[in-house]
């Protein structure tokens, strides 16, 4: 399987929900969230609400112990052992932070299975406080017009496949929102895509098949998802 790399996306993907919405909710920056909402971009909204959270009195700790509470169903971590151990490269390109999916990947016990995590990367300042920082940094833009400024899904599925050797590689990408649309047009004949059924990512695809190459496979919950790509690495 070694020719098999399969890109998840995070959330509503990997895990059903939302791993920022999780947090803010559960945290209680629900106001603030939405008093800040329409005046920053989402990635300094969410490291501006990470500093006041601490300011609040809240630990890392806190945030993690949030974070283990995100829904992830069975079938997709039995889906993602099974891959894995089968040889295929699982990679996340995904608009969430490097803390919030590691954290949820590990108390999953999946961390391990993924090679790459391409995602905005964070890290605790002098203080102790999660700072959220850009994929993609803004001084520099990606110039798609597709994607939001911290990050074009694109260009990293662009760098994934240029550091392939083998001719005969293919991909399967497995996402749902609007931000998945970019990475699936750059997929070639050969290779799949699995939208998650009346989310974005489908209904773009559905309104743009002409532009997609990939093979489209269509799924709702975890049992579909897992049966789909085990039936396309051919794992029985």
């Amino acid at each position: 399987m070694a020719g098999i790399t399969i890109v998840f996306d995070f959330d509503r993907t990997i895990i059903d929900g939302d791993s920022d919405n999780l947090v803010v909710t559960r945290l209680g920056l629900t106001d603030l969230f939405n008093e800040l909402y329409s005046s920053l971009p989402w990635n300094s909204l969410m490291d501006t609400l990470m500093v006041e959270l601490q300011s609040r009195g809240r630990t890392m700790r806190d945030i993690a112990e949030c974070l283990e509470g995100a829904a992830l169903h069975p079938r997709i971590v039995a889906a993602i052992k099974s891959a894995h151990s089968a040889g295929c490269d699982l990679r996340i390109i995904s608009d969430a932070n490097q803390f919030f999916i590691e954290t949820i990947l590990e108390h999953h016990g999946v961390l391990g299975c993924f090679s790459t995590i391409n995602t905005n990367p964070t890290f605790v300042d002098g203080e102790g406080r999660l700072r959220i920082l850009p994929y993609h940094n803004e001084s520099s833009p990606h110039g798609c017009n597709l994607c939001p400024s911290n990050m074009c899904k694109g260009l990293v599925i662009d760098q994934i496949r240029a550091s392939k050797t083998e001719k005969n590689d293919f991909f399967i990408y497995i996402g749902d929102g609007r931000g998945d649309f970019c990475p699936t047009l750059r997929l070639e004949e050969g290779d799949h895509v699995m939208p998650r059924k009346l989310y974005p990512l489908s209904d773009r695809i559905n309104s743009n098949q002409m532009l997609v190459k990939a093979k489209i496979h269509e799924w709702s919950d975890g049992n579909e998802l897992e049966k789909i790509l085990l039936q396309l690495v051919d794992i029985k």
